[in-house]
């Protein structure tokens, strides 16, 4: 099961580059005789690299339009530009677009003409960072596997603007204007192979209700969270990264085995305000509890199993797995209590 988990996320990260990469190989022996006709047909605002021919460079030059892009394009760069609107006429031959990176333009709502996204039928990564958004934009495309609209404006998700993207893995709307009023119990609905949802550096009061059941990383930094419902990470059975910190749990917000998870292996809740540590699960590997309230650590209080029992199966029972612990910026003295280190056995780093 972790292998599985650890599969998934390191797809999440690193298909990126390791796609880019292999593309650029691919084309690295590319016959000289087809760059003159890559060339002619490249617009002149931009460059089309002989030995990349499925990209298209615009960014960083200070475009106010999407210029014409050739059929040929799967990646298309325009970042950093002064772009405000996305019509269709210049993506009419761009029926092979699988990247576009928007981000760092003046993009709003308004400037995207209606279907322009949705008739991508291809598109697999959709990067519009850093713009003048201030909903999610609707039609997408449903090939969609990333979405990312972080560092917008966007204070609204439209009914259903989710509800065909099955294929959607990653949703990234950290830093926007969102208030628990925007995300409804069905606000996420069709997101069933989603495995990232960021929506750190918000305005939520409550943490979000029916998450995608498939769900693996939750980041809810920066909000004002104050209680953690009972049971709620039942309906995320997979949850494994759950980031909460810069929010404001208390320990009355947090029901008695709330984060006694079996799944979690990453759990961050510094900058809160706790005053002791929560109960937790045993299969835990990394805890952040830096920057609280908390005054005392009693190994026996918090151990996941009992000492004795852990006594009796030594290294091949069912011991605790916390490999890294944080409690810097608390009012907890050194040393380490024993008790700790007697529970914890498999820990590498205690940072107090």
């Amino acid at each position: 099961m972790i292998l599985k988990v650890y599969t998934s996320l390191l797809l999440l990260f690193l298909v990126n580059s390791v796609w880019t990469r292999t593309v650029r190989q691919v084309y690295n022996d590319l016959d000289p005789e087809h760059w003159s006709h890559y060339s002619s047909e490249c617009p002149q605002e931009c460059f089309c690299p002989p030995s990349f021919p499925n990209a298209l460079y615009c960014d960083n030059k200070g475009l106010k339009e999407v210029p014409a892009i050739p059929a040929r394009i799967w990646y298309l760069y325009l970042q950093n530009n002064l772009i405000e609107t996305l019509p269709e006429k210049p993506f009419v031959n761009a029926t092979h677009l699988r990247w576009i990176n928007l981000n760092k333009n003046k993009i709003t709502n308004n400037g995207i003409e209606r279907g322009v996204l949705s008739k991508m039928k291809r598109l697999l990564y959709l990067l519009l960072e850093d713009n003048e958004l201030e909903e999610v934009p609707a039609p997408l495309p449903v090939s969609l596997e990333q979405l990312r609209l972080a560092r917008n404006k966007i204070s609204r998700i439209p009914d259903g603007v989710f509800s065909n993207l099955e294929n959607l893995t990653m949703l990234d709307l950290h830093q926007n204007s969102l208030l628990d009023s925007a995300l409804q119990s069905d606000t996420f609905q069709g997101l069933n192979n989603l495995m990232q949802l960021n929506i750190a550096k918000n305005a939520l009061k409550k943490m979000p209700l029916s998450l995608p059941a498939n769900t693996l990383q939750l980041f809810l930094d920066n909000n004002s969270i104050e209680v953690i419902p009972e049971n709620y990470f039942s309906a995320i059975p997979k949850v494994t990264f759950l980031r909460l910190n810069y929010n404001k749990l208390s320990d009355d917000g947090i029901p008695s085995n709330g984060f006694n998870v079996s799944s979690i292996l990453d759990l961050q809740l510094s900058h809160n305000q706790l005053t002791k540590i929560p109960p937790i699960n045993a299969h835990l590997e990394h805890l952040h509890l830096d920057h609280n309230k908390i005054k005392n650590v009693n190994g026996t209080q918090i151990c996941p199993v009992s000492i004795a029992l852990e006594e009796d199966y030594g290294y091949y029972g069912n011991i605790p797995r916390l490999r890294y612990l944080r409690l810097d910026g608390n009012e907890i003295q050194p040393p380490i209590p024993l008790d700790i280190m007697i529970c914890f056995r498999l820990l590498q780093a205690v940072v107090i």
